[in-house]
């Protein structure tokens, strides 16, 4: 088994490859990523992260919206920031910092705009949770409770 972080790549990021062996720093956190050699390069997500100690928090799935309760943000982008900007708050209010992170659901209004803005979508993901990647799957949807919404994430953390 391979246990690495990601890095930055095609659209901002791209996985390890290799031989079998653990990341120097791998549980360091109390999550290890693992991304086994013989699977396709993550990129952007880890395949398993493996919590070595900590309590689960289970958050629930964060939208663009606003204290007011109305959705912002022009485009997919804006709202994946303001989305994960949401769920980062309920993980901090829940004692869990960004490196926390151990698996992600985002769900996406329209998976091929999603795609197109990955690069984009990288870049908010850096700056905002750094390059500790989750377990992480992206699922189309016709749409989301609210209608306006682009994207919802919703996830869960471990804290230690």
């Amino acid at each position: 088994m391979t246990t690495e972080n990601g890095e930055h790549g095609e659209h901002g990021e791209h996985g390890a490859q290799g031989g079998t062996r653990r990341d120097a720093g791998a549980p360091k956190d109390g999550l290890e990523r693992v991304n086994p050699p013989h699977l396709a390069p993550p990129t952007g997500f880890s395949h398993g992260v493996r919590a070595t100690s900590g309590t689960m928090v289970f958050l629930a799935g964060q939208t663009a919206l606003d204290k007011a309760g109305r959705i912002v943000g022009d485009g997919i982008v804006a709202q994946f920031e303001r989305a994960l900007t949401n769920l980062l708050d309920v993980a901090a209010a829940a004692g869990a910092g960004p490196s926390d992170l151990a698996k992600l659901t985002v769900f996406a209004v329209d998976v091929a705009d999603y795609r197109r803005h990955a690069r984009d979508l990288g870049l908010v993901w850096k700056r905002l949770v750094g390059g500790d990647y989750p377990a992480m799957a992206v699922i189309g949807t016709t749409r989301l409770w609210d209608e306006e919404a682009l994207v919802e994430i919703e996830g869960i953390a471990v804290v230690r």
